[in-house]
């Protein structure tokens, strides 16, 4: 029988845990979005278009909409996002055949070709610094990656949940 005391400490102690994974999350996440176009020759992309930009190469024909929602944006935001990025030839914007009055957004093949060069210099970033580590730490890291893929799952799940 879990007691109320239990609980408490059960929810202490993964509190406990979050607070050490989440800046080390954190610092990560911000490497890889402050770096890669530039190591990967392209111009830079503010962080907000970079995001943009990966959200539609991973769901071709999303509207603005839904995109803002996923990436918890403003709709003036993402909307100036994807101008920059349609400006740059890197999304194309396409009438919906089913709703004339709304757009899909496309990536371009230069989108798709520039995000592969970034994701490469985004992997050669991670090489250099896996490395520099002992082998016992690399081994722990690889070994997390299906945790940290279901991490990220269970968070937007849970996100997706919170605006139902």
């Amino acid at each position: 029988m879990v007691t109320k005391g239990d609980a408490e400490l059960h929810d202490h102690a993964l509190l406990s845990e979050a607070r050490q994974l989440t800046p080390a999350i954190y610092a990560l996440a911000r490497i890889l979005r402050l770096r890669g176009t530039d190591e990967a020759g392209l111009l830079p992309l503010p962080p907000s278009e970079l995001e943009v930009l990966h959200y539609v190469l991973e769901s071709p024909g999303t509207g603005t909409g839904a995109l803002a929602r996923e990436l918890g944006l403003h709709g003036s935001n993402a909307s100036t996002a994807v101008r920059g990025l349609v400006a740059q030839g890197l999304v194309r914007r396409e009438t919906d055949p089913h709703d004339r009055r709304a757009v899909r957004l496309y990536p371009t093949l230069d989108a798709q070709h520039g995000m592969a060069r970034i994701e490469n210099a985004w992997a050669a970033l991670f090489a250099d610094a896996l490395a520099a580590l002992p082998a016992d730490d690399r081994a722990a890291l690889a070994a997390a990656t299906p945790a940290l893929r279901a991490l990220g799952s269970t968070l937007r799940g849970l996100r997706s949940a919170a605006r139902d």
